[in-house]
Order: C-alpha cells, then sequence, then structure tokens
C-alpha cells in the first residue's frame, strides 16, 4: 500500500458520521461504520422515507444519464459529490451506452475517493478520474477537471444530493453559476434536492421529515438545508429544463410499471440544457 494510500486512510475517522457511509448504509451497502450505522438507524425510526429518498436518488441517476446519453447525445460527466460506489453509477450506464464516455468524479471524502479509486475502472475506449475537492470551490475542480473532459465539447455536470449540504443558498447559486459558466452551450445541469414541500407528502411526513433533519444537524458534520421548489428552480433559471420540469424524483420519466406512477418522495430532481 502507498504512503498516499495509507494517510488517506489515517484521515479517516469512524467514530464521526459522515453522509457518504451513512448514505451507503441507507443503500443497503457495507461501506460504514458503527456511528454511521447509529445515526442512518435513528434517522430511519423518525422518518422511514430517508430509505426510498436514498434509492430513488440513485435509480434517479440512471434514468437521467440514460437520457443524457441515448437522447441529448452527452459524452462527458462531472458527477460533483460522487458518493461512495454502489450498482450503476455515472460511468458504468454512460459508457455501457456509449463506451467512449469521459467521467470525472469529485468528493470531498477520504473513503469514497479511496473505494472509487480502486473499483470504477473505466472501459478501454473511454476515461474516469477522480478528484478530492469541495463542491464549494468549483474553480478548483473545473481546473483539475481539463486533465480529462474537453471544456469546448458539452459536459453534463451533476449535482445529485450535494447543494443541500452547503448552508449559504446564495453560495449555491454561485457554484452554480461558476460551473455553468466553464461549460458550452449544449451542456446539461442535473440536480436532486432535499426539500420539505408539503405538496409531495403529509404535513405528518413534513414533520417526520424535519424531526429527522434536526437530529442529524446536531449529530453529524454536515447539516442539511432542505430548500422549496421555488429556490431549487432558479438553479435552472436561464436553461431550458427537460419535459417533466422539476418534480419529485421517482416521477422523473419513471419507467413503466404495472403499479402505475411510483409516489412522490421529499426530494426533487431535474434536468436542463444550457442554451
Amino acid at each position: 500500500m502507498s504512503d498516499q494510500t495509507t494517510n488517506r486512510f489515517d484521515r479517516i475517522n469512524p467514530h464521526v458520521p459522515h453522509i457518504a457511509r451513512v448514505w451507503n448504509y441507507w443503500l443497503g451497502g457495507k461501506d460504514n461504520y458503527e456511528a454511521d450505522r447509529q445515526v442512518g438507524d435513528r434517522v430511519m425510526q423518525v422518518f422511514p422515507q430517508i430509505t426510498d429518498i436514498a434509492r430513488t436518488d440513485r435509480a434517479f441517476l440512471g434514468r437521467a444519464v440514460r437520457h443524457l446519453v441515448e437522447d441529448a447525445g452527452i459524452r462527458q460527466f462531472l458527477d460533483i459529490g460522487t458518493g461512495l460506489p454502489t450498482a450503476n453509477n455515472t460511468h458504468e450506464v454512460a459508457q455501457s451506452l456509449a463506451p467512449e464516455s469521459r467521467i470525472v468524479y469529485v468528493d470531498n471524502d477520504t473513503l469514497v475517493l479511496t473505494h472509487a479509486r480502486a473499483l470504477l475502472a473505466s472501459s478501454p475506449e473511454g476515461a474516469t478520474d477522480y478528484l478530492e475537492a469541495d463542491a464549494r470551490d468549483p474553480q478548483k475542480i473545473l481546473a483539475a477537471a481539463k486533465r480529462t473532459l474537453d471544456f469546448d465539447r458539452p459536459v453534463a455536470i451533476m449535482l445529485l444530493g450535494v447543494l443541500h449540504y452547503i448552508p449559504d443558498y446564495e453560495r449555491t447559486l454561485e457554484v452554480v453559476h461558476e460551473l455553468l459558466e466553464a461549460v458550452p452551450s449544449g451542456s446539461y445541469l442535473t440536480i436532486t434536492h432535499a426539500t420539505f414541500d408539503t405538496t409531495l407528502g403529509s404535513q405528518e411526513g413534513v414533520e417526520k421529515n424535519a424531526e429527522a433533519t434536526e437530529y442529524w444537524n446536531k449529530n453529524a458534520p454536515m447539516p442539511i438545508a432542505h430548500r422549496s421548489k421555488g429556490r431549487i428552480m432558479a438553479y435552472f433559471e436561464g436553461l431550458d429544463v427537460v419535459d417533466p420540469g422539476v418534480v419529485s424524483m421517482p416521477l422523473w420519466r419513471p419507467e413503466t410499471t404495472p403499479f402505475g406512477e411510483p409516489p412522490a418522495v421529499f426530494g426533487y430532481g431535474g434536468v436542463a440544457r444550457k442554451p
């Protein structure tokens, strides 16, 4: 094991819950510690829908990437806030459809990047790279991503479950603006974001969501900031939003099943094109 890899593991604190590992737990993964499971269990007890949110967010990613590759012709992805590798990661979906696709993953969690480098192998025709950086530093991300991505060609910017971990709303707008400024016409922005919007569930559900969020914010190092649909829509200002618009994640181009339309969850998703 290299000194660099050893240093990364030395920086992992198994006694402090981290969102990537808790999220992995909610998805049924094994890359988590007791501290992550304790917080994850408590949130699930208060707000059982959290596991549905985690799973529908992952499913949304797959449908969005398929649309971007098959319908929009995108071959480059900047996936910020990667999370721990699970099934149907961005490069797996994209390269299964277009092997020449190029993907850059970005995360600020040491464990995520260590696993990514070990597990997320690119197709021979394409490329996959991994950057350790914070979503609040888009200029650092863009400078490093240029090693792999051609910013003269369209890029899909993926911000799934990321912006709600930046408490300052004005800063999130700046981050999105800076990222979009760097990519050409024909590029895409894909976002999922947590919300308390009462149109997506019952008042009881909103209250349980709020209670679970309060617990999370007191016990985890990365507080979450739920935002209204109006504030989430503002990220797409000036872009051409793809049908069906910004909707609850499972309602964005759901796959046809015999069971009808899936139920909404407290999380919005949307995809939009830069004119």
